[in-house]
Order: C-alpha cells, then structure tokens, then sequence
C-alpha cells in the first residue's frame, strides 16, 4: 500500500525548516524535490566515474557511457516501450520543442501554413511555433478553453485545414490542472494531415504517458519535474519523422564524417545530441524514473487526488477565494486568487509561514488575460505532500487575508 510517511523519508529537503516553521513545499510544478537515490546518483557520478561518453576507450568513459544509455532504455520503457531512436536527450522540455519548430519546420513549414496551439500552453509550447510561423509567413491558430477551464477541442474541426501542420498541445495545463481529451485531438489532426506535438511536462509527472498507445507524434518533457536532476530532458519523435528532419545543431557526436566538401550525420539518436550531452543528468533522470517505477504508480496518482479535492474543498470555504480551473479530471493543480489580495503578497506571507507556492503568470499569460487577472497564486501537488500540508496552505492563506484586507 502507498505510505506517504515513507516516501517523505526518502526527500532529505524536506526535514527542513524555512523562518522557523517546517518546509510544506507545494510547487513541485515548477521544480520537484529529489530523492535520495538521485542525489546519490549524481554525486557518486561526479564523485568516482566522471568522464566523457561515446568518445573515449578507458574505462570510465565506456562506463558512463553504459550508464548514459541505460538511461535512454529505462525511459523508453517508462514511455510505453518506444524504440531507443525515437528518445533524444535534451536540456530541457523547452529545447525539446525548440528543437522540433526549428528543425522539422525549417524543411517542411511553408508560408501559408497553419500551427494549431492551445490558449492554455506553456509559453515554451507557444513562443517557439511563433517564431518558426514568423520566418516562413505561416498562421497561429488558438484553441480557446472556457471559464471553467475545459480546453473547447469541438472547435478544433473549425481551426483544422489541409494546411495545418502541426497541432501543439499540453497533457495537462501547468496553471489550471487540465488534461485536454488528447486521443481526440490526435485523432482528429491525423486525419488532416497534421503533426502533433505534446507537452507531457505536468503529465508524465501525473499519470504518465504510454507514447505508443497515445498516439502522437512528438512529445516533450523535463527531467527536474520528474523528480530528476535539472537541465535535462526529452524529446520523443516517431523515427521517421526524426530520420526526416535535419539537425537543429551542428557539433561533436552528432556526425558519421566531417570535410569541408559535406558533412554526413550519425543515426539516431546521436544526430540530435550535439556536443558533450548532460551525461550525468540524463544518467540521473534514469534513476528518477527507476525510484518511480518501483512505486505504484496508480497508487500516487490516487494519492494526489484525493489531496487536489481535499484542498479545493478547504481552499474554496475561504471568503472571496476563487480557483481557476474545474474540470472533473484535472491533475494535482489548484491555481487561485483571493479578492484584494495581490497574488504575490499572499505568497510572501505563505512562505514567512513556510509554505512554498508559486506566484505571478506561470509562464502561462494568455491563461491570465482570459480571466483578466495579472496572477495567481499556484500549489502544486506532488506525491510527497500530505493532508497537513494542506492544513497549513489552508490556515495560512486564511492568516494572509486576514492581515492584507
């Protein structure tokens, strides 16, 4: 059976205080917090083993090398059994997507075309499809939600055209929880031709994602969401899609031969890693996902939900408290406001009492111009978190509209 008790004990940051009070850490949807095994991971990597991959023929090198696509197996079976080609280590979700709007709609974006987005997304799942549309003269598209934060997919017949190329698509809304009905979406831009590209940051963290049953055909996530280390992500691609694309960077590893006549490219999933790869946190997001594949995995998601209607429950009993976002299926999310308090004063109290939320746009501000707010104030719930870790989120919120109204 799940036992939050003990998979607190396994996050050492979490024993801690923050201005005298204990650490009640709700923003694992910004960062989450490390166990352990991954702390350990990366230390003993840098402390015993620490060497450059795929170049050298000693023994440290071939280890980590051995480490480093240990890795890449152990996320394409936390994926759903994808094939080791189509997983390419990133920096990050947000080079992940950079890399597929520079590179597959460099060769294949034409002016007159169309991307489809979400007004819920991630600017990184935004900004980059905008500037690939602005160098060839292509279209954005926006897929609205509604006030209660369901993402309007009957609208996307109306948005599809046999000049859309791409439809980009969060798994789950980073401010308002919300998991889109992607099947549907996928379906329905297969059928006009269209690419999908998903954002699985918030979703591989709650819920995970089987790539193969999903069914699409790019997606994106970050390690230090996963309870990984940070600067570390990945990009998934169907292979031919990746066979087809060009690489976003030139440089060491990602070439077969070199001469100033042309350059020939190393198979995937070497042709996307240019250069020397954040070998010791990719080495540390596959311990990540070895500590969560260990844990049962239906039991954490329940776990978080019965927390997200605990909070809401609590949270909504607050005077002129309002929650952005509703949907029966969201995930562990609850974005607020509390009506004359500024977001990010009630944040400072928070954290005076040592509760950490986040505060401000989320890097999410078209979700902010559709209810007309500057900001929110974020809890993001992890597997870590417990009933009393909503008490005091609850207790302080309560304390911080006391003080400021």
């Amino acid at each position: 059976m799940f036992d939050v008790n003990d998979i607190r004990k396994d996050f050492p940051i979490l024993s801690r205080e923050v201005n005298g009070k204990p650490l009640v850490y709700l923003d694992s949807g910004a960062t989450a917090q490390k166990p352990e095994c991954v702390i350990e991971c990366v230390n003993r990597l840098h402390r015993e083993l620490n060497a450059n991959i795929h170049r050298g023929v000693h023994r440290l090198s071939e280890e980590m090398t051995e480490l480093y696509e240990q890795a890449r197996s152990r996320v394409c079976d936390f994926l759903g059994g994808v094939k080791r080609e189509e997983i390419i280590f990133t920096a990050g979700a947000t080079a992940s997507i950079n890399s597929v709007a520079y590179a597959w709609c460099g060769k294949f974006l034409r002016q007159g075309d169309n991307i489809i987005v979400s007004e819920m997304e991630h600017h990184s799942n935004i900004v980059p499809w905008q500037l690939a549309a602005e160098r060839v003269g292509a279209e954005i598209r926006v897929l609205p939600f509604d006030d209660n934060g369901r993402l309007m997919v009957e609208q996307l017949d109306e948005l599809l055209d046999d000049k859309t190329r791409i439809v980009a698509i969060a798994q789950a809304s980073n401010t308002l929880g919300t998991r889109p009905d992607l099947k549907t979406i996928i379906e329905k831009s297969h059928a006009a031709g269209a690419l999908v590209m998903v954002d699985g940051c918030q979703g591989v963290v709650h819920g995970g994602a089987n790539l193969k049953e999903l069914g699409c055909d790019f997606y994106a996530f970050s390690g230090h969401k996963l309870y990984g280390p940070t600067g570390i992500g990945v990009l998934y691609g169907r292979q031919e899609l990746l066979e087809d694309m060009p690489p976003f960077m030139g440089g060491g590893d990602m070439v077969d031969r070199v001469s100033f006549a042309k350059t020939t490219y190393a198979p995937l999933p070497l042709k996307f890693e240019a250069g020397t790869a954040n070998f010791v946190g990719a080495i540390g997001l596959g311990e990540a996902v070895k500590y969560l594949v260990a844990q049962d995995m239906a039991a954490i998601e329940t776990h978080e939900q019965e927390l997200l209607r605990y909070a809401e429950q609590q949270l909504s009993q607050i005077d002129g408290l309002k929650i952005y976002g509703t949907t029966a299926d969201k995930c562990a999310i609850i974005s607020f406001n509390v009506e004359g308090v500024h977001n990010y004063d009630m944040g400072m109290i928070l954290d005076k009492l040592g509760v950490a939320v986040r505060t401000g746009q989320h890097c999410a501000e078209p979700v902010m111009a559709h209810y007309g707010v500057t900001g929110m104030c974020r809890a993001s719930i992890a597997m870590y978190n417990t009933t009393s870790d909503i008490d005091a989120l609850c207790k302080g919120v309560e304390r911080a509209v006391r003080m400021l109204k």
